[in-house]
């Protein structure tokens, strides 16, 4: 009988905890790729968020992002190809559809949430800081927190980027290894961010 108290008292002690356990946050990765180079940063980016505990990753294509996906992500990271030394039309078209989900579903926009970008270019030159900063302006025109990347000697970064035009050509170790970086410390960024704004 004792045990069974015991088991018993567990057991609703178990259900209590999972019942109030707090939601994943849920990280939506948003990229454009022409080549497939900024898709593999994408990758690898969703891999670094993944190694963070309580997190819910949901990686897409611009053009597949709804309006659903936008407004229940606690955080947003864009990925875009440098086009022009600016990011790609497609990445600003989901901007603009960022604006205008968070908009129809209430007055703070993109407040309590976090924002970060990552692109890919074919020389190192190209516009990387160009297009990597519009993106950011917008996400703070929508009162995101922006989070930014970290490279391996260790300073901090607009975000993680491939140079893609080199020898060999295309996304390398390096970059991967980069694009894990920022994502397991974006990911870690706003899990802290939104387990502070619940106290």
């Amino acid at each position: 009988m004792a045990r069974f108290i015991h088991r018993f008292f567990a057991c609703t002690l178990l259900t209590a905890l999972a019942a109030g356990a707090a939601p994943p946050v849920r990280i939506l990765i948003a990229y454009h790729s022409r080549t497939g180079n900024t898709e593999k940063m994408a990758v690898a980016v969703r891999e670094g968020a993944a190694s963070v505990a309580g997190v819910e990753i949901v990686l897409r294509k611009v053009a597949e992002v709804t309006a659903d996906d936008i407004v229940k992500a606690d955080g947003i990271v864009l990925g875009t190809p440098v086009e022009w030394g600016n990011l790609s039309a497609e990445a600003k078209r989901f901007l603009d559809r960022v604006g205008e989900a968070l908009g129809k579903a209430g007055a703070t926009y993109g407040e309590g949430r976090t924002a970060a970008v990552f692109c890919t270019a074919g020389s190192p030159s190209n516009g990387q800081e160009m297009a990597r900063m519009g993106a950011i302006a917008a996400f703070l025109a929508m009162r995101f927190a922006i989070v930014g990347g970290v490279n391996q000697e260790g300073f901090g970064t607009l975000g993680a980027q491939a140079v893609t035009a080199g020898k060999p050509p295309g996304v390398n170790d390096g970059d991967r290894a980069e694009a894990r970086r920022f994502g397991e410390r974006f990911a870690r960024l706003t899990r802290q961010l939104r387990t502070a704004a619940a106290r």
